[in-house]
């Protein structure tokens, strides 16, 4: 059942619109899914500049400096990096522990030199708008290919990232 933000989450308290979660778990929304999580970990970090910019992380770990791509008509300066990137980093490390776990339900010995490259593209949709598609290329050397190939996609199931993008960004898995 389709329904919307106002009726579902917003209450008014004068002029500011105060957001609560729903009772139910999960919340469909014109032909979304979304389901509620219990955080265990919250990663924080601020923008600024936009893609020119700068992100630093709450803790400042993360401090790095923004630039748009050439081929998005900025000026891709060297040194910096963008927010492709930092999803393909992140989306490789996640998915490499989900394989993880994966081998481990599927009691198969994942070699240690197990690889997960990630390369995001960015472009325009079917609606003229910006989209992203994904390719996972996973190696795992000394492990044969349909054995890997199980290990993928369990972990496609279990990966946080993966789970965020289903339905929304076309994700290519390869086992090479």
């Amino acid at each position: 059942m389709a329904v919307t933000v106002a009726r579902l989450f917003a209450a008014r308290s004068g002029a500011r619109a105060i957001y609560r979660a729903p009772a139910l778990s999960s919340v469909t929304m014109a032909s979304r899914h979304f389901t509620s999580i219990k955080p265990i970990y919250t990663a924080d970090v601020t923008a600024t500049g936009g893609r020119n910019g700068r992100a630093v992380s709450s803790d400042k770990v993360l401090d790095v400096k923004l630039t748009l791509p050439k081929e998005l008509g900025g000026p891709g300066e060297t040194g910096k990096t963008n927010p492709e990137q930092l999803f393909a980093a992140g989306y490789s490390a996640c998915f490499q522990g989900a394989m993880g776990l994966a081998a481990s339900k599927l009691k198969i010995s994942l070699p240690e030199a197990n690889t997960v490259r990630a390369v995001v593209h960015i472009g325009k949709d079917s609606t003229g708008g910006l989209g992203l598609s994904v390719e996972l290329h996973v190696s795992a050397p000394g492990l044969d290919k349909e054995a890997t190939q199980k290990v993928v996609d369990l972990a496609h199931t279990i990966c946080p990232y993966s789970r965020a993008t289903t339905g929304n960004v076309e994700v290519r898995l390869s086992v090479v």
